[in-house]
């Protein structure tokens, strides 16, 4: 099915394109368009996402390792910048991808106890 609008809202949850975990060879993004979120691919991005997050985190570990110790060099502290640039870069994707999938109620379907009142 194609849609004309540009207004994701417009489109059904199921067939909006999912920004996937990776780039083409161009370094472009890939995008899935499936009515089956449960398919290979989806579970495949699912897999790549969890992957890049638990880099992320051994990263940050390694990082306070690292930027605790009065003895490192400056070439390390690059080294890791690099690292951890390239894994914020990930975890934003992931952050994106994730968050354009979040379903948004509307006003109306907001269960009133939530809002504080």
């Amino acid at each position: 099915m194609i849609y004309e609008s540009h207004d994701t809202a417009a489109v059904p949850m199921a067939t909006r394109p999912r920004l996937l975990p990776w780039s083409n060879l161009d370094g472009n993004p890939c995008y899935l368009v499936t009515d089956d979120i449960g398919s290979r691919l989806s579970r495949m991005a699912d897999d790549v996402e969890a992957v890049q997050l638990d880099m992320a985190g051994d990263l940050l570990g390694h990082a306070a390792d690292l930027l605790g110790d009065g003895r490192a060099t400056a070439p390390q502290l690059r080294f890791l910048a690099a690292r951890l640039t390239e894994s914020l870069h990930d975890v934003h994707r992931v952050a994106r991808s994730r968050g354009a999938r979040l379903s948004v109620p509307d006003d109306d379907e907001v269960p009133e106890e939530s809002l504080g009142t």
